[in-house]
């Protein structure tokens, strides 16, 4: 599976950006789909995942209510819709996948990613 990450730039406080993932590869397996997001100094961290089935998606407690995560039915693109953004969230986004039984939130557990693209909130 690779992925491909992108939509990230800048964007003032309050704002929203949508980041996309691109899926290509071959994909025997089904796989759940990951947000992570490292901001300068911190660990990287999931903050948004996705089951294959495509329903009960999880939230960081962070972000509940302000990104939403979504995939398009022939699972070749990931969303993640970012609404009334705040200083806090700039960091490096990453989209990422995996493909055995653990829960979505098993951060550790993902092994395919994208490359990271930048969002910076400004206030």
């Amino acid at each position: 599976v690779q992925l491909q990450a992108s939509g990230g730039g800048l964007v003032q406080l309050g704002g929203s950006l949508r980041l996309s993932c691109a899926v290509s590869g071959p994909t025997f397996r089904p796989y759940d789909m990951g947000w992570f997001r490292q901001a300068p100094g911190k660990e990287r961290e999931l903050v948004a995942a996705l089951p294959w089935r495509g329903d009960r998606p999880w939230y960081a407690w962070a972000v509940k209510g302000r990104f939403t995560v979504s995939r398009d039915n022939a699972k070749v693109t990931q969303w993640l819709q970012m609404n009334s953004l705040k200083p806090e969230d700039t960091a490096i986004y990453y989209c990422a996948a995996k493909t055995d039984a653990s829960p979505i939130d098993s951060g550790s557990n993902y092994h395919y990613w994208g490359q990271g693209t930048l969002v910076t909130v400004s206030s």
